[in-house]
């Protein structure tokens, strides 16, 4: 008679954050604090480059959506993306966002839209697929705050230039968030520095 054997040890919860998740996402949503920084710094130029066309400016929104994509490309765990987001929009805001407290509320809307697309795969896919999708959403999410939402920057706009401002924030944030941050993530796992995390095979796991 054969005896089955049963594990009684308790299963570790896949999703529960551990310290080493926190202390990354928070390096992560550090580093994406001066990136918003440093981009916001480029606006004005641009603003001046898509002056005879302004919802042009919404190819240039991808810097602003990074940290939620490579945050959750690395740490694998819900929450990943927001948190990212959100902490990085608050290192902006700390150092001196002209745009004020309203660059918190985007940093929390931008990065739900990248959440959601990572939701939607059950945490469990984070090919170049899943992350253009989540940059596009983060997009999405971007321009729809940005002339839609009372506080928005682009609210007295026509409807028209809304509707071409969105589709340009989500191609942008699709190509620069999306794809920069799923090569970074490979790159990352080439170097053995995501050795603690389930993004340590990034590199050898398929492109779609």
């Amino acid at each position: 008679m054969n005896e089955q054997v049963t594990s009684t040890a308790p299963r570790k919860p896949r999703y529960r954050w551990r310290v080493v998740d926190i202390v990354v996402a928070a390096l992560i949503a550090v580093t994406g604090g001066v990136i918003f920084w440093l981009w916001s710094l480029g606006a004005g130029p641009v603003g001046v480059l898509t002056a005879a066309y302004p919802p042009l400016a919404g190819l240039y929104s991808g810097g602003w959506v990074i940290p939620a994509v490579l945050g959750a490309l690395i740490i694998r765990k819900p929450g990943a993306a927001f948190f990212c987001e959100t902490v990085g929009a608050m290192g902006e805001l700390l150092m001196g966002s002209k745009y004020g407290v309203a660059v918190m509320v985007s940093g929390m809307i931008q990065g739900l839209g990248a959440e959601l697309i990572f939701a939607a795969f059950g945490y469990r896919k984070f090919t170049l697929t899943v992350a253009l999708l989540a940059g596009g959403a983060a997009g999405l999410f971007m321009g729809l705050n940005d002339t839609i939402a009372p506080w928005g920057w682009n609210i007295a706009w026509a409807l028209d230039h809304k509707i071409v401002y969105i589709l340009c924030c989500v191609v942008g944030c699709a190509i620069l968030a999306g794809v920069l941050s799923w090569l970074a993530a490979r790159g990352l796992s080439r170097t053995g520095a995501l050795s603690a995390f389930p993004s340590r095979n990034a590199a050898s796991e398929p492109v779609l």
